[in-house]
């Protein structure tokens, strides 16, 4: 396996970057806000448009996304008879599975190769 270096210097730039980062993603995040109330008062609320200046266009992209509640929705459909309009969803209950294997009920070995396990990797520097 080859040796990977880590220097002090790659750490501290990496710890600067990460401040720099935060007060650009800070400044982006109020720019956008004016932005956007630009285009409330101009275009009007939730309406796509755009700006020229200097060569450069600003643009606002909307999108839409609808999405059925599911418990007014479940609770009207049942109420006309739409029953074949209702998905059943089968999932299994960590909680009940969790409470069952401490209580003995259940071992773990009867769902082997049932769990699925994800790793999320993070870094983070810190002045000590």
């Amino acid at each position: 396996m080859h040796d990977i270096l880590v220097t002090a210097d790659m750490i501290a730039r990496y710890h600067c970057l990460m401040k720099e980062k935060k007060t650009i993603e800070d400044e982006m995040n109020a720019l956008k806000e004016v932005f956007h109330h630009f285009f409330d008062k101009h275009t009007g609320v939730n309406q796509k448009g755009e700006l020229i200046e200097n060569g450069l266009k600003l643009q606002r992209q909307i999108r839409k996304t609808e999405k059925y509640l599911p418990e007014p929705t479940v609770k009207k459909l049942e109420e006309l008879r739409m029953g074949d309009l209702i998905e059943v969803k089968k999932i299994p209950d960590e909680q009940k599975i969790s409470a069952s294997i401490k209580l003995g009920l259940l071992n773990e070995e009867d769902l082997a190769g049932c769990k699925m396990i994800n790793y999320s990797k993070a870094i983070a520097i810190k002045e000590v």
